[in-house]
């Protein structure tokens, strides 16, 4: 089943924050990821959302994710992420199927 990361990252070194940025789909496409949105300004129509970028990706499976996520490229990849940010709340999450009748 089709399954989404959402991720939202407070970036506190934008120039570091571009290393990850600029290998990220090289990292991603190999597994069959799709970046759906990525903002920085988000409506926020209830609570708060205190970031300064929101990604949504697509994966086929959450196995696919995490296989991607625990991929030798994106472990070496994601060291530019941490160093150039104060936090990160990222969640995976399976895709909806509807109740059959």
């Amino acid at each position: 089943m089709t399954a989404y990361v959402v991720a939202k990252v407070t970036i506190t070194d934008r120039e570091t924050y571009a290393r990850y940025a600029n290998g990220f789909m090289a990292a991603l496409t190999p597994f069959g990821g799709k970046l759906l949105s990525v903002d920085e300004a988000p409506e926020v129509i209830e609570g708060e959302w205190r970031c300064t970028r929101t990604v949504l990706a697509e994966f086929a499976s959450k196995a696919v994710m995490k296989a991607w996520y625990a991929s030798p490229a994106y472990q070496v990849l994601v060291q530019h992420r941490f160093a150039a940010s104060s936090s990160a709340d990222i969640v995976l999450l399976e895709g909806f199927a509807p109740p059959t009748a």
